[in-house]
């Protein structure tokens, strides 16, 4: 029973792309180790910028500092 956890942050996710994620993971699990789709589990944990540290500061914080990207 193949268990994957995939850790995001939230910011612009939609439900559409976690479900292909999760669709996309399911399959590469079949094809790829011949796991059975319906034993594989995937958690998709959505965690707030201010609780993930990444080059000593929040991920919030980290990315105030970057360039604005164009639209």
């Amino acid at each position: 029973m193949p268990f994957v956890s995939v850790r995001i942050t939230p910011d612009g996710v939609t439900r559409e792309q976690k479900s292909r994620v999760t669709a996309d993971i399911t399959e590469t699990l079949e094809r790829v180790l011949h796991k059975r789709p319906d034993r594989t589990h995937i958690v998709i944990d959505e965690v707030d910028g201010d609780n993930w540290g990444y080059a000593g500061m929040t991920t919030t914080a980290y990315r105030q500092r970057l360039p604005e990207q164009p639209s």
